[in-house]
């Protein structure tokens, strides 16, 4: 039987543009990094809870936007496409409160409210924003390997330091003003904002349980589509201390499709070759 949840999914692989081809990947590849994206090297990274039980996950190399979409981008995006606008938006995509903190739906605001991360979005305006780009959203595995970087380590998850300046960072938001994108020191990828600002969708943002590699295929859907809307089990978490982590799997496991959140926003991601 066709549940609610799947009948979303199948509703926005339908209707959502899909990321792009191979071809098209390629293409974006020789302009996209100088254009606002870094190159985020492949590796493996301990992710919160164990796969298959193995406490590490590897990482494809991609691309990832150096700082989280602005109003102001997001404005473009739904000028260009209308039916993205508020106002217009299917309430199959969107809860009520989608862009509520916009003056009028074809207005982000002044110019400063213009370069603060966009909020209030959901799950599906977010993918169809990136797949409009020639992009998509970066995985769970993608956005907290890059954001386990420091300013000067790759890997600074173990770093006391570093998860106390995570925490407080976390203690100061303010979801209902977020401040201009790209204030703070960006991390030794070139990338801003991972944290402290807003919260950040991922494809497979309701999955606890990943595979091995998460790259995602030119298409958009791989093999871990089914994980999409299912709230997979924990075996448990390989490290209970990293609280950081925990509040940010926390937020995540909140969150449905249609969740149109004030402290959420999101950042698109591209596959690169390895």
């Amino acid at each position: 039987m066709l549940t609610h949840r799947s009948f979303l999914l199948a509703l926005a692989v339908a209707v959502i543009p899909a990321p792009a081809s191979a071809a098209r990947v390629a293409r974006a590849n020789r302009t996209t990094l100088a254009g606002g994206m870094a190159r985020i090297t492949g590796g493996v990274y301990r992710p919160l809870y164990a796969t298959r039980g193995a406490p590490r996950t590897r990482v494809a190399t991609f691309a990832l936007d150096r700082m989280p979409v602005t109003r102001g981008s997001f404005l473009q995006f739904v000028t260009a496409h209308p039916q993205w606008r508020r106002g217009a938006i299917r309430p199959v995509f969107a809860e009520a409160a989608y862009l509520a903190d916009w003056p009028a739906a074809t207005s982000a605001g002044d110019s400063t409210d213009s370069r603060r991360p966009v909020t209030g979005i959901s799950w599906f305006a977010a993918r169809a924003y990136c797949a409009a780009q020639d992009k998509r959203l970066p995985t769970v595995d993608e956005w907290e390997y890059a954001a386990s970087a420091s300013e000067t380590r790759r890997h600074a998850s173990d770093d006391t330091a570093f998860r106390r300046r995570l925490l407080a960072l976390y203690a100061a938001r303010k979801p209902e003003r977020p401040p201009v994108a790209g204030r703070g020191l960006p991390n030794m990828y070139g990338v801003y904002d991972l944290h402290g600002v807003v919260w950040e969708w991922t494809l497979d943002f309701n999955s606890v349980v990943v595979g091995d590699d998460s790259r995602t295929a030119g298409s958009g859907q791989d093999a871990r589509d089914h994980h999409l809307f299912c709230a997979s089990a924990a075996i448990g978490a390989t490290d209970p201390s990293d609280f950081a982590a925990f509040a940010r799997s926390a937020v995540r496991a909140g969150l449905t499709a249609r969740s149109t959140v004030r402290g959420v926003g999101f950042r698109c991601a591209l596959d690169l070759p390895g």
